[in-house]
This record gives C-alpha cells, structure tokens and sequence, in this order.
C-alpha cells in the first residue's frame, strides 16, 4: 500500500494582499472596530523598562536637588522664618487685613532691625578705631615679660609664632582676603533672597497650607490639617522663644561688660546675641570670646566673667528655656542636644537653627501615627 505523499502548505498571501484585505475589512467595518489584545505588562520587557525607568527618575531627583541644595535651603529656612512669624500675623489679623498685618510685622521687624544698627554703629565704630590704636600698647604689653601677656609670650611665644605665620602665609591671607569678600557678597545676596522669600511665604502662608492640605485623600484632611496646624504652632513658638532668650543674652552681656569696663560691650553683645541663636552651644562660644576679651581688663575679671556665663547657661537651659519654650516645643533635653548635633552636621547653622522644631514635628508623627499603630497590634 502505497504511503500518502504530504500536502504542501499553502504559501503566505503576499504583504500586499494582507494589506488589500484590512482596507478592504476596514471599509466594511462601522466604527472604530474592536480593541486588539492587551499588552502584557508583565512581561520581562516591560518589568525592565518599568525599573530602568524608575532608577532614572530617582537618580535624577536626586541630583536635582543636589545641585539646587542651597536654593532649597533658603526656601526651607524662609518657610521656617514665615512660619514662626504667622502667629504674631495671625494676632494682628483680628484688627487688620492679612496684607496690612504683614506689613506691619515687616516694618515693625525692619525699624528694630534699624534702630539697632544705628545704636551699635557709633560705639562700634569708636572701639575699632580704639583697637587699632591700642594695638601698639597691646605690643608692648606682650614684649614685657611683667605683664599678663608677657608672661604668656614668655611661656608660649605667642610673637614668634605669629611672626613666622605671618611670614609663611601671607599669600594665603591676601587670597583668603579676597575669599572672605566673595563669601560676605554671597552672604549678603542670600540674606535679600531670603527676606523676600519670607515676605512673600508670609502674605500666602494660608493659601499654601491649603494647597499642601489638598494633596492628601479627603478621608484623611482633617487630620492632617490637625497635625499641620500644631506643627506650625510649635515652630512658631520656638522661634519667637529663641528671639528672645537671644535678646536677654545680649542684653545681659552688655550691662555686665559695662559694669566691669570690658571694652567693646556693643560689638561683643550683639556676637552673643547673634550666637545665642544657636541652640545649645551659641551662648557658651559668645561666652568663651567675651572671657578671652575680659583677661585683657585682669585674670580675676574674665574668671568672673566665665562664672557668670556658665551661670547663664544654667539659668537659660533650666528657667528660661522651659517657661519660654518648653510648653510649645516639648522635647526632652537629650532629644534637644542630639538633633542639633546632627542638624548642624548635615546643613551646618541653619541645620542647627532648625533642628529642635524638627525634632518636635517628628515626634508628634511618631505619637500621632507610629506609636498608636503600634499599641494596636
């Protein structure tokens, strides 16, 4: 019996008769005709420009906000500003429009601002141009070896060190000159971007909390408006707090330096207060640089004077702190020493400015959402 010989397959129509017959379909077809079948997303292909993707994004975000690292910070320390400034707007608003209510903590803040450079200019002035005219007394006093100076020239040779510093860098201090203009033109240019930030982030604080309220589910609003509004309150309480234990220091230095003829009590008082607004450390360096400056007037004055900041420094962390901010802030005081160091670690002095009311928003996060979950389960 003979075997069946194999049917040969039909051969493809051309692409050209493939193409004839859609036209043609497409013709007899109403409307848009049916939907093809769906991509499969998960497939190897699409997973791996999925995540390919993803990296890409992330990695670019990052380096977005690298590369705008500093313009990030003088918006983030405006905001801060603003914000610790919106309870005296909010204050002045039951009288006054919002914009009338800003205006006036603007001028109100710009005419103290004023008044106390104008009061510091003549007194600092003068006691530059005594320093600079005591500076060969100052000399004479360290060649001889029957004063206090002398006799830390004696020990340390103080003259000859300065002397062969002097020698042996000074290119790098004429270029560190130049260095230090560059960084006082940037300081200045980033202290007008950062007035007019917060001036602005002042007039639109509602309508920003408001937009930052809208991209969270209406399910859970409310409650972050809760948990924001109580952040905001908290920063607010403390900057305004650490305005003014920073006035009382500065305040308390200059009366103390006048009381004891320690020279330049208006450039020193308002280092201190400038200084003092850094949590934890800024008043004990301001005290440090006025106790060197006392030994010029005698060793018993500048002992005295490192009592009383250490007194001082007692009497901030122990009365004024807890009164002035305790009730609005509320974190414990190792909590307080850890976030500054790490603030000022990672953004320096605005990380250490900022440290302690971010230290008070985690921890309301982590009562408010963390802690309770965790009791539930």
């Amino acid at each position: 019996m003979a075997s069946a010989t194999p049917r040969p397959l039909a051969p493809d129509p051309p692409t050209g008769d493939k193409l004839t017959e859609a036209v043609a379909e497409a013709e007899r077809t109403d409307g848009l005709g049916r939907p093809g079948r769906p991509l499969n997303w998960r497939s190897p292909f699409f997973i791996g420009m999925t995540a390919a993707a993803g990296v890409a994004v992330t990695y670019g975000a990052v380096e977005v906000v690298l590369r705008a690292r500093s313009v990030l910070v003088l918006i983030g320390l405006a905001m801060f500003i603003a914000a610790g400034l919106d309870p005296v707007v909010g204050w002045l608003c039951r009288w006054l429009p919002r914009w009338a209510a800003v205006l006036a903590v603007i001028v109100a803040a710009a005419g103290v601002l004023a008044g106390f450079v104008l009061a510091a200019i003549p007194p600092v002035a003068s006691q530059t141009t005594a320093l600079a005219s005591h500076l060969p007394q100052y000399l004479h006093a360290l060649r001889d070896p029957h004063t206090e100076l002398g006799r830390l020239n004696a020990r340390y040779h103080i003259e000859q060190h300065l002397t062969q510093f002097i020698t042996s860098r000074g290119g790098s201090i004429a270029g560190g000159v130049v260095g230090a203009g560059e960084v006082v033109l940037s300081a200045a240019s980033s202290i007008v971007v950062l007035s007019v930030l917060t001036i602005y982030f002042l007039a639109g604080l509602p309508r920003i909390k408001l937009f930052l309220y809208r991209l969270v589910p209406q399910s859970r609003r409310t409650r972050v408006i809760l948990i924001g509004d109580e952040i905001f309150t908290k920063v607010g309480g403390y900057l305004l707090g650490n305005m003014l234990t920073s006035v009382i220091a500065g305040v308390g230095t200059y009366f103390w330096m006048l009381a004891f003829s320690i020279p330049y009590p208006a450039l020193l008082a308002l280092l201190v207060a400038l200084l003092d607004l850094i949590p934890v450390i800024g008043s004990t360096i301001g005290g440090l640089i006025v106790s060197l400056v006392a030994l010029t007037v005698s060793l018993p004055v500048a002992g005295l004077t490192l009592a009383f900041y250490v007194a001082y420094r007692l009497a901030e962390d122990y009365l004024l702190v807890p009164r002035i901010m305790g009730r609005t802030v509320q974190v414990p005081a190792a909590v307080t020493v850890v976030s500054v160091l790490i603030g000022a670690t990672l953004l320096g002095l605005v990380g250490a400015l900022v440290a302690i009311p971010a230290a008070a928003a985690i921890r309301l996060l982590l009562q408010e959402l963390t802690f309770r979950r965790m009791d539930r389960t």
